[in-house]
């Protein structure tokens, strides 16, 4: 991680990280989605957690893991859900990608795709050499 000199510490992110040699991966948007292409729930941290997940499944089958991710962009329905939800998104957050914090941005928008879902999130890394 960097920090530009006189900033303050990120908290749950990174402004800037360098990531290991290896071959670009893009994953797009990740719904909440299981096999079946069913939303999983409509609880918002249920669905954070299942769309991060997918996005884990997909940087594995590439060939990659948590700590190749450069970056994720979340797409929110509801601001206030995703407020009201923090803690508990922070602490499946680190279940999953543990100390590892990539560069994030955070963006709501008026609706998603998928009838039901609430969260989408899409990635950037490696695939390491």
């Amino acid at each position: 991680m960097f920090l530009p000199q006189g900033w303050p510490r990120p908290k749950g992110y990174s402004n800037a990280v360098v990531l290991p040699r290896g071959r670009a991966l893009c994953i797009s948007g990740m719904v909440a989605w299981d096999a079946n292409e069913q939303i999983v729930s409509s609880d918002f941290a249920e669905q954070f957690r299942q769309a991060l997940s997918n996005v884990l499944e997909c940087a594995k089958s590439a060939g990659s893991r948590a700590d190749c991710i450069g970056r994720l962009t979340i797409f929110v329905a509801d601001m206030a859900a995703y407020k009201a939800a923090r803690p508990a998104l922070g602490r499946i957050y680190r279940s999953l990608f543990g100390n590892h914090y990539p560069a994030m941005t955070l963006v709501e928008v008026k609706s998603l795709l998928e009838d039901g879902a609430l969260v989408e999130i899409e990635a950037a890394g490696v695939v390491p050499d």
